[in-house]
């Protein structure tokens, strides 16, 4: 079994709830730590972004029994990267280039609404707050729903031709 069928399994597992906790939180620790590195890092952060699997993943924090959180943290990395990676066929010498776009990576943070992650003060060494800010600004815009009301006397969008009183709106 690979490690992203371990995570997936590992993940998605709730007969026991106590122990799913743990897990969860264990990865929310670990994924925290590797992204501060990460963060702290910048623009220095090449020998922690490209390398063999096992070695990337010990710079990074994760112990070999947590390879298949390593999985996971890649899998929730890989929106975030200008070239996708394959989790699933990650093994401990595979070779990864974990080319991130940071702006991308804030933005798709502020979605999952990991406050935990989006307000790691090492987000100073990459993104100054006024870009921070603008990144927020903008996804929070984006989550705005916009409808143009249609009036009574406009054209019906039905395409007849109609006001939209005479047609639709009936």
């Amino acid at each position: 079994m690979s490690y992203f069928e371990d995570w997936n399994k590992n993940i998605n597992y709730s007969d026991d709830q106590t122990k799913y906790s743990a897990y969860v939180q264990h990865y929310y620790d670990l994924e925290k730590n590797a992204y501060n590195i990460i963060l702290a890092a910048y623009p220095n952060h090449q020998s922690l972004t490209e390398g063999k699997a096992l070695d990337l993943a010990a710079a990074l924090g994760f112990q070999k029994d947590d390879m298949e959180i390593f999985a996971g943290f890649l899998d929730g990395l890989n929106p975030s990267l200008t070239t996708r990676i394959d989790p699933e066929a990650m093994d401990d010498d595979s070779d990864l280039a974990l080319d991130i776009d940071f702006e991308k990576l804030f933005w798709n943070m502020r979605d999952a609404k990991a406050d935990w992650l989006y307000e790691l003060p090492s987000w100073n060494h990459v993104l100054p707050k006024e870009k921070r800010m603008d990144i927020t600004k903008k996804f929070r815009e984006s989550k705005i729903v916009h409808t143009e009301k249609i009036g009574r006397n406009d054209p019906c969008p039905c395409g007849s031709g109609r006001k939209y009183k005479q047609c639709c709106m009936k």
